[in-house]
């Protein structure tokens, strides 16, 4: 009998479905049992409910091609094999919202990838390097639900997580303006080329509603827990355009930021490439060893040579000058789906198994 924890699926098959079934083969904590998606693919083995709509680079695990996909609307079926769930459900905010806290009501802890709850007072919003301390409100949303180990936690959006590591890490010199324009890959959009031929050598100046994420996300990340509820951060005051440009994978920033004290370049470099945190602390299986990167060279870092750094879980920062206007700009990249998605997801399941909020049933 395996001692791994028995993982569900929800919304299996969609992209950010199967990337946490190729990042979850051979885990040595969680097993992937249960994979269940919308009652159209349900009764399918999840090869069959796939088909030729598997987009990973790597193959499909065997250990997932015949478990039979159940619907996902049927909860408390879903629930009952399984010790926790993450969440990559394609519904509308609402159905989300409700269907999380279905889970959670069946004692089952949901890890999710979706951007419903990331503005609910009680659900902690987690990159475990930044904020795992905000884990510390999962007590009080556990007494809203009335449960005692169910609970929703989610991760934040993609488009931040090449740019709010860095400014975390440089958080003593009080970065107080930030202006951030990201370069976002089309598999944040569920795509590959082959899904969107129109973006083949074709940029798009807007993402609905990534802005307004970028903006306000790391100001939650940077908030703190008070009566009960996450409360978000004042400063910096962050300003964003998010661009859709013709890459598969990784979302490139760059970055404008003011700071009230006056850091030296040296210093700057130095507080990313040793910003550690729990994951790192603790050994976590997908933390990334290193968590930023500087690369000195001008002309990095790049997305073809750079974004798979630390197998997809590392943030890649370069070009790092004082700026004419603002105090400093930089570029940043992290990978879309593996460190800002399922990935990142994993590894706050990862953080809190450690800490105990995630059991066996």
């Amino acid at each position: 009998m395996s001692e791994k924890l028995r993982v569900g699926i929800l919304g299996a098959t969609g992209m950010v479905g199967q990337r946490f079934i190729s990042l979850l083969e051979n885990h040595p904590w969680f097993e992937v049992v249960t994979v269940a998606a919308s009652p159209r693919s349900a009764g399918k083995t999840y090869e069959e409910a796939v088909g030729g709509r598997w987009k990973m680079t790597t193959p499909m695990p065997e250990a997932v091609k015949d478990l039979v996909v159940m619907n996902v609307n049927e909860v408390e079926k879903v629930a009952s094999g399984v010790d926790f769930v993450f969440s990559a459900v394609d519904m509308s905010k609402d159905e989300i919202r409700a269907i999380e806290e279905e889970y959670a009501k069946t004692e089952t802890p949901v890890v999710s990838n979706n951007s419903a709850h990331r503005w609910t007072p009680d659900v902690p919003m987690v990159v475990p390097e930044i904020n795992p301390e905000h884990f510390d409100v999962i007590e009080f949303q556990k007494k809203r639900l009335g449960t005692t180990r169910g609970f929703v936690a989610v991760k934040p959006n993609c488009s931040i997580q090449s740019y709010a590591p860095v400014l975390t890490a440089w958080k003593e010199f009080e970065p107080y303006e930030v202006v951030a324009t990201t370069y976002q890959a089309i598999s944040g959009a569920g795509k590959t080329f082959k899904d969107w031929p129109e973006m083949v050598e074709n940029i798009i100046p807007y993402i609905g509603g990534e802005e307004e994420k970028s903006e306000m996300e790391p100001l939650r990340l940077w908030g703190r827990i008070e009566d009960g509820v996450i409360r978000t951060a004042e400063s910096p005051v962050i300003t964003c355009q998010c661009i859709r440009v013709p890459v598969l994978n990784g979302h490139t920033a760059a970055v404008f930021v003011k700071f009230r004290k006056n850091p030296t370049k040296e210093e700057l470099i130095d507080r990313l490439v040793n910003f550690r945190g729990i994951p790192q602390e603790l050994n976590l299986p997908s933390a990334p060893k290193q968590f930023i990167q500087y690369l000195e060279d001008d002309n990095r870092p790049q997305v073809t040579m750079d974004v798979d750094y630390e197998n997809g879980m590392g943030i890649s920062v370069g070009r790092l000058r004082e700026d004419k206007v603002y105090d400093y700009k930089f570029v940043g990249l992290s990978h879309n789906t593996v460190r800002g998605a399922a990935g990142g997801a994993v590894l706050c399941a990862e953080t809190l198994k450690a800490k105990g909020y995630i059991k066996a049933k």
